[in-house]
């Protein structure tokens, strides 16, 4: 079992909550620190918030008296920074909560990192490990071989990749200038159970079963590299144990698929496992005009954490997308509340 004491931030989230769940049954010491906006919930914890090993306290890291008292009180072994913005529709709309979250929200945490670390006597096993994005370089051709790498310069092209791109350098430059211990991962497109019905595969799993159109923006053809989320939050834990510090390790499914593709294979999903009276599911799949800077491809290239870390990613594209429409269809208890928001079932992000 493992001792250490784990500060996550955003760990109510959906990303967070798979790490947070992941990490107490591997016998971390988890202090959950979140701020529970929109899209965070308790309930994604409910099978670990009972644990012993396991803390929640409501902040947001925008405040940074806060965070200095918790580092005070608690003093972490390890921070997993995951607390962010991540909505990209929601950013073209409002980026100024990404501005703030992302990045000031980034610099108050680091700097309370660096602060504590400092006290503590500035201990090599000390780590922070920084959770971002490949949105952070831009878009690739359509050429398969090319993929992000962790030398592939940043281009982001909305504002929640630039606010990514600034917290990632906000990072890096907290282990050149001060020293601080420090690790960054960048990963592909996350979906799974817990995800806020937001994103392109919840929303379309919960439209559908409402029998209701699955807009795709464009033709459809935007490809992404798609991890299952208990995937990404083993390969988190991973590079927070053993990473190199002040490297950057690129997480990707080996899965590249575009977005009608990815509706395509729920809608067969769907046909098994809740056929309707009303038809296929395919034949609510519509296209609506294409969102301002769609990036046309992401594509990891993990090379660098499978090689250097031995990890893989377990689950294929057809297998975490059966668990994930699964969980969904066996837990509208969890997701019925969040569908009387005016703004479930719409594509964000239209502005201009």
């Amino acid at each position: 079992m493992n001792n250490m004491r784990l500060l996550i931030t955003g760990g109510a989230g959906f990303i967070g909550s798979a790490v947070v769940r992941l990490a107490i049954s591997k016998g971390y010491d988890v202090i959950n620190l979140d701020a529970l906006a929109y899209a965070a919930s308790l309930s994604n914890l409910d099978l670990v918030s009972e644990s012993e090993n396991y803390t929640f306290i409501c902040c947001n890291i925008c405040d940074k008296e806060t965070l200095n008292a918790i580092f005070s009180e608690h003093r972490p072994d390890a921070i997993l920074h995951l607390a962010a913005e991540t909505h990209v529709d929601r950013s073209i709309d409002a980026p100024s909560a990404f501005v703030e979250t992302n990045i000031v929200g980034t610099y108050n945490l680091v700097d309370a990192a660096l602060q504590y670390w400092t006290t503590q006597g500035r201990p090599e096993s000390f780590r922070f490990h920084h959770v971002s994005t490949d949105e952070v370089f831009g878009s690739l051709p359509t050429d398969p071989v090319k993929k992000f790498t962790e030398e592939t310069p940043y281009a982001p092209r909305s504002p929640y990749a630039a606010s990514k791109a600034s917290s990632d350098h906000l990072v890096r430059a907290w282990y050149e200038t001060y020293g601080l211990p420090t690790v960054i991962s960048n990963c592909s497109n996350n979906y799974g159970p817990y995800q806020f019905p937001e994103k392109l595969i919840p929303l379309m799993i919960l439209n559908a079963i409402a029998w209701k159109p699955l807009t795709i923006y464009g033709d459809g053809g935007n490809v992404r590299d798609w991890l299952y989320v208990d995937d990404h939050a083993d390969a988190l834990l991973t590079i927070l144990q053993a990473g190199e510090v002040g490297r950057s390790y690129n997480i990707g499914g080996n899965s590249e698929f575009t977005n009608l593709e990815i509706v395509s294979k729920l809608c067969a999903l769907l046909d098994r496992l809740l056929p309707s009276d009303e038809g296929h599911y395919s034949q609510l799949i519509s296209f609506v005009k294409d969102r301002p800077g769609h990036d046309q491809r992401y594509a990891i290239d993990p090379s660098r954490v499978e090689a250097e870390l031995h990890w893989k990613p377990r689950f294929s594209i057809d297998a975490g997308l059966e668990k994930t429409v699964k969980w969904y269809l066996a837990n509208d208890d969890w997701w019925k509340p969040l569908i009387s928001r005016a703004e479930f079932g719409e594509r964000l992000g239209s502005y201009g």
